[in-house]
């Protein structure tokens, strides 16, 4: 199991969202997102975490008015490694693995 946890001062630190093995979540500010981020740009619908069955995490940007970032670079599809930072308008997301699981 996965964990995008929120950083830095302008998020809560409490901000945390669990992606199980063959998954698919949407993040956004809609109430119908998966991941609700009600943050300064972020869009109604943003962005799309597929958790594969292998274990792999990738994220698309789902025509987002202002972007989606992985480390600072734009992007529309990436698959992500552990400790990457997902940028979703300003809320910075870390991967980390969840050592409970």
């Amino acid at each position: 199991m996965w964990i995008l946890r929120a950083l830095g001062a302008e998020n809560d630190p409490a901000l945390a969202f669990r992606l199980l093995p063959g998954y698919i979540k949407t993040a956004g500010r809609s109430p119908r997102a998966d991941f609700v981020m009600d943050a300064p740009l972020v869009s109604r619908l943003h962005c799309r975490f597929e958790a594969g069955p292998d274990g792999g995490v990738a994220v698309q940007d789902l025509e987002s008015t202002n972007g989606t970032y992985v480390n600072g670079e734009k992007i529309q599809r990436v698959v992500l490694s552990e400790g990457d930072v997902v940028g979703v308008g300003r809320v910075n997301l870390r991967l980390e693995r969840d050592s409970q699981a």
